[in-house]
């Protein structure tokens, strides 16, 4: 495993440049974005394939030798890279995208030995963006490019937990779930935001078992475990990546804040 913290600190840097010039693309579609649907039905826009070229372009001048693998090409995809790789997903939370509400973002994240190591995620129309590198902390912007500063999950509150949950996914398990923990207030968010909810310490659990995609989720734990929380799958395995020859799909798992 890569196991340089400035090196990953670094790249993340790198990553959070290269997200901000997609989310620039992205903003500029806001709005006025002609929808298309792909092979599996889901929506794309124009905006999804510049961020894409946008984010492939800045990749391969600022880190040339790591293989990159997007959503938007990942049907070439069909083996995991030998090595590190970085994970891209141009655009989460396309249909966020299209309903106007802000909650979509760029997610870029350092994939080392089935590990997201590094990580960011921005949300353009929110003005905000968050970096992690494992090892070397979590950081956030405030609203509208505010200074970066440092965040960590925090310890819940014993009388009940804070969770958020998908605002276009939710499922019985994902219900069953929450229903057997104490919870006392719920979110609902939609993109990769949910990860930076619980990095933040705005809230506790995030569960999930309802279909993801790696590009999906990499670059919200990286932010979220550099902060101090954990993704884990259902029976507590760790969450790994990698997964080509399941298409890179991913299956359930929860992702917390701070030790109960």
């Amino acid at each position: 495993m890569m196991t340089d913290t400035s090196l990953r600190h670094r790249l993340a840097e790198h990553f959070a440049a290269i997200a901000q010039d997609a989310g620039s693309r992205i903003m500029s579609f806001y709005g006025a974005a002609r929808v298309a649907a792909k092979d599996d039905g889901s929506p794309l826009t124009q905006a999804d394939v510049a961020a894409h070229d946008a984010i492939l372009a800045g990749l391969a001048a600022a880190c040339p030798d790591l293989p990159v693998v997007s959503e938007e090409d990942a049907v070439r995809a069909d083996a995991a890279p030998d090595g590190p790789f970085i994970l891209v997903d141009p655009l989460d939370g396309t249909r966020e995208f299209i309903s106007g509400n802000g909650e979509f973002t760029v997610n870029i994240a350092l994939i080392d030995d089935g590990v997201p190591v590094a990580g960011v995620v921005h949300a353009p129309a929110l003005g905000r963006l968050w970096l992690g590198a494992l090892g070397a902390g979590a950081t956030a912007s405030g609203p509208d490019g505010a200074p970066m500063r440092p965040i960590a999950v925090r310890r819940p509150d014993p009388s009940g937990l804070v969770a958020v949950a998908s605002r276009s996914h939710r499922d019985a398990q994902t219900e069953a779930f929450l229903g057997g923990l104490p919870v006392a207030g719920l979110r609902s968010v939609g993109s990769s935001l949910k990860f930076c909810l619980v990095a933040e310490g705005e809230a506790d659990v995030y569960p999930r078992f309802g279909p993801t995609m790696e590009w999906d989720t990499a670059a919200g734990q990286a932010v979220l475990e550099a902060a101090g929380g954990r993704v884990v799958c259902p029976d507590g395995a760790a969450f790994r990546y990698g997964k080509a020859g399941a298409a890179w799909r991913n299956g359930g798992f929860v992702a917390w804040g701070g030790q109960r």
